[in-house]
């Protein structure tokens, strides 16, 4: 009697990974075996950087609330520690937008806290 083997579920699985492989370059995109390592490392790289991602944007906006601060003659830390003490609540965020695109607004915060 012949071996049964599901076909519908095995094609189905290629076919998802070969899926996710597409725009690869060369055999990554179209050999199984060497797509589905493909894949896999690619999956991996997109859940560790998810993660960095945020620490990246972070240092970003520490090294654009910096600059903007010194123009106004003063640190990161100490423009963040007057912020505290003063609880003037604003993130990072907003600090770096704030002395990116409204460099006005960003000099009447730290006049604030001065």
């Amino acid at each position: 009697m012949p071996r049964s083997v599901n076909h519908v579920a095995s094609r189905a699985r290629r076919k998802k990974i070969l899926k996710l492989a597409k725009g690869y370059w060369g055999r990554r995109k179209n050999v199984w075996t060497v797509s589905k390592n493909a894949v896999e490392k690619g999956l991996v790289y997109a859940y560790r950087d998810r993660k960095q991602k945020k620490r990246e944007f972070r240092s970003l906006w520490i090294v654009r609330i910096n600059a903007a601060a010194r123009l106004h003659g003063m640190s990161y830390s100490q423009l963040m520690g007057k912020l505290n003490k003063s609880e003037i609540e604003l993130n990072r965020k907003v600090l770096a937008d704030l002395a990116m695109n409204h460099p006005e607004a960003f000099k009447a915060v730290v006049e604030k806290v001065k």
